[in-house]
């Protein structure tokens, strides 16, 4: 499990909470850094570095507004997927969500699951850096943008039916009947009933 954000108090309980009644194999926290300054720069850091401070099989990316809540509601058949995350809403433009092809990606966010082997990709591939309308999500930039890539080369992503018991960003019709998913990303929707958890600790 890794946290980062420039909220150094913020990552330490969303860490500490996320461990709650899960034998991690390792937990990893990134803490600020000048290297790490802009959103920008973070975002080139997840997709270029942080595979090579992973050593398990596969990593959980958490950040302060965005972690671990129902233990209780992890599935093992996460495993068989290279990257999980939530449903993302349709767009209510032509470009958000969509692939080169055009094709509208669903399952994506930053708060995720993801496998060494998709971390280990864009060093490998050489993939280049940069921005698609305007913005350098990493998110975007893995499941999204590139996702053709990875899945030329082996990686898989979760559909939507897998994707609403992991986690909850949006509220979506797809995710009604889920009211406990395993994680969540951002403090709105139901989501708000997680606002104040990490500092209970």
């Amino acid at each position: 499990m890794a946290c980062g954000s420039s909220n150094l108090e913020g990552m330490k309980k969303a860490l500490e909470y996320s461990a709650r009644g899960i034998d991690w194999g390792a937990i990893l926290l990134i803490s600020p850094d000048p290297v790490l300054s802009t959103i920008d720069k973070w975002n080139k850091f997840i997709v270029y570095e942080l595979g090579k401070y992973i050593y398990t099989d596969f990593a959980l990316l958490i950040h302060p507004d965005g972690f671990v809540v129902n233990p209780e509601s992890w599935r093992d058949e996460f495993l068989e997927y290279d990257y999980v995350g939530s449903i993302w809403p349709l767009p209510k433009d032509n470009y958000s969500y969509r692939d080169p092809l055009g094709n509208i990606i669903r399952v994506g966010n930053s708060v995720s699951l993801r496998s060494k082997r998709l971390l280990d990709l864009p060093n490998e591939l050489s993939m280049e850096w940069m921005a698609y309308y305007g913005n350098t999500n990493e998110d975007g930039f893995l499941s999204v943008h590139n996702r053709h890539v990875f899945e030329a080369n082996g990686c898989n992503f979760a559909p939507l039916g897998v994707a609403k018991w992991f986690g909850r960003e949006h509220e979506v019709s797809e995710n009604q009947d889920v009211d406990k998913p395993f994680v969540f990303h951002e403090f709105y929707g139901r989501n708000s009933q997680y606002r104040n958890l990490a500092i209970l600790l």
